[in-house]
C-alpha cells in the first residue's frame, strides 16, 4: 500500500521550520488553483484525481520506499492527491491490539513526510478523521451483493489462513471502494494483487449511478507501479511480519549490522566460490541503491568468484547509507516535532473533507436522502 523544494522558513535538508497551514482558510481546491465541481460533469482542468492508501503498521521499511512512497513522490506534482492513513482498515485483523494505534499513525506520517511528499502538494490524512467515508461505506453496503464478497480472492485466502471471519472483514472492499470513491478518483497506485479490488471499486461506482440515474462516481482505474523487487535480509519480501525489514528510521550503524546478517547465494559457501547474482538477495538491493556502474561490475566478479559476500555487503551497506541520508535527515527533524505532523494531518482531515462533503451531498440527492 511509498512515497522537496524547501517551503519558506525550511531547513536545509527541506522541512519547515513550523508547520503552521492556515486551517480553514484555504481550500484544497483554490491552493491547487482548481474548481470545485470538477469530475461533476462539468471540468474545468485536466488535473486528475488520485487516491492512495496505507494501514497505519508504524515505521516504514525499503519495501514501501520502492513500492509505493517514491512514486507518489513523483505523482504529487501532476495529480490533485490524496494520501490516506487508513486506520479503520487496520481493524479487520487488529481490532483488538489498538494501544499503539496513534503512535503508528504519526511514525507513518513521519515517514511520509520525510520520503519527500509535500503537505501543499497533497492532502496527507488519516481516515477516520473524515467521517464522510463511514457514511459511505454504509450506503455502499446496502447495494453491494453479497457473492461479490465471498467471491473476492483475498477474502477466501485471509479467511482460510488467518482465519478471519468478521462482517468487517467481509466488508473490507465495500469500505475500500467507499475510500476511493468518496473523492471521485480517476487512479489509484497499487500493485497487481490489488486490480480485483479495483474492478470491485468500478462495478460498485456503475451499479450505484445505474440505479439512481445520476453520473456521481467516475470510472476509477488502477496505475500500476514499476519498481524493483525489494526482498528482505531473509530473502523473503521484506514485511515487518517476517522480521527481516531494514527501516526508514533505521540509523547507519542499524542498517549495517542487518545487512552483515543478510543472505546470499546458499551455494556460495566460501569466498572463491562462483556465485549466482541472479538469485542472490543482496544483488537485488545493489541494482536498486548502487550505481549502475558498481552493479555492472559486481555480476561478472561475483559469477567469477572474485568478488566475495562480505566485500559484497560492505559496498551495498555504503551506497544504501548514502541513498537514505537525505530521508533519515528529513525524518529525524520531523520526529522531533509530532505537534507540527498532526498539524499536517489535521489540516489533510480538513482538505480531504471538503471534497468529500461535496461527494456525500450528491450521493444523497441522488439517493433522495436529503
Amino acid at each position: 500500500m511509498t512515497w522537496y523544494q524547501p517551503a519558506p522558513g525550511a531547513t536545509a535538508s527541506g522541512v519547515p521550520t513550523g508547520y503552521h497551514l492556515p486551517l480553514g482558510t484555504v481550500t484544497h481546491a483554490k491552493r491547487h488553483g482548481l474548481s470545485a465541481d470538477r469530475n461533476t460533469g462539468n471540468e474545468k482542468t485536466e488535473r486528475k484525481i488520485i487516491l492512495s492508501g496505507m494501514q497505519p503498521t508504524g515505521q516504514l521499511h525499503l519495501g514501501n520506499l520502492e513500492g509505493a512512497l517514491k512514486n507518489w513522490v513523483r505523482l504529487q506534482d501532476d495529480y490533485d492527491m490524496y494520501c490516506c492513513i487508513v486506520d479503520w482498515h487496520a481493524l479487520t485483523a487488529d481490532f483488538n491490539d489498538t494501544d499503539g494505534m496513534q503512535d503508528r499513525i504519526l511514525q507513518m506520517a513521519v515517514d511520509y513526510l520525510a520520503a519527500g511528499l509535500d503537505p501543499q502538494k497533497c492532502a496527507i490524512f488519516v481516515q477516520s478523521q473524515v467521517k464522510e467515508h463511514a457514511e459511505l461505506h454504509l450506503l455502499f453496503s446496502m447495494l453491494t451483493p453479497v457473492p461479490w464478497l465471498e467471491r473476492m480472492p483475498t477474502y477466501k485466502d485471509k479467511r482460510d489462513n488467518l482465519g478471519l471471519d468478521s462482517y468487517g472483514f467481509l466488508g473490507y472492499p465495500v469500505l475500500q471502494a467507499a475510500d476511493i470513491l468518496l473523492y471521485r478518483a480517476h487512479l489509484v497506485p497499487v500493485g497487481k494483487d490489488q486490480e480485483r479490488h479495483i474492478i470491485f471499486a468500478r462495478d460498485l461506482a456503475g451499479r450505484f449511478n445505474h440505479l439512481y440515474g445520476a453520473e456521481v462516481f467516475p470510472m476509477c482505474d488502477a496505475k500500476f507501479t514499476e519498481f524493483a523487487e525489494i526482498p528482505g535480509t531473509d530473502g523473503r519480501k521484506m514485511s515487518k511480519s517476517y522480521g527481516n525489514d531494514v527501516r526508514l528510521a533505521d540509523s547507519p550503524e542499524e542498517t549495517e549490522a542487518k545487512l552483515k546478517k543478510m543472505f546470499t547465494d546458499p551455494e556460495k559457501l566460501r569466498r572463491n566460490d562462483p556465485g549466482r547474482p541472479e538469485v542472490c538477495p543482496v544483488f537485488k538491493l545493489h541494482k536498486a541503491y548502487s550505481p549502475a556502474e558498481l552493479v555492472g561490475e559486481i555480476e561478472p566478479t561475483c559469477k567469477s568468484g572474485e568478488l566475495g559476500c562480505v566485500d559484497c555487503k560492505k559496498q551495498l551497506i555504503a551506497h544504501l547509507n548514502d541513498a537514505l541520508a537525505d530521508i533519515r535527515a528529513k525524518r529525524a527533524e520531523w520526529a522531533a516535532r509530532p505537534d507540527d505532523v498532526w498539524a499536517v494531518l489535521e489540516d489533510g482531515a480538513r482538505r480531504a473533507r471538503e471534497r468529500a462533503q461535496e461527494t456525500m451531498a450528491m450521493v444523497r440527492q441522488a439517493m433522495n436522502l436529503q
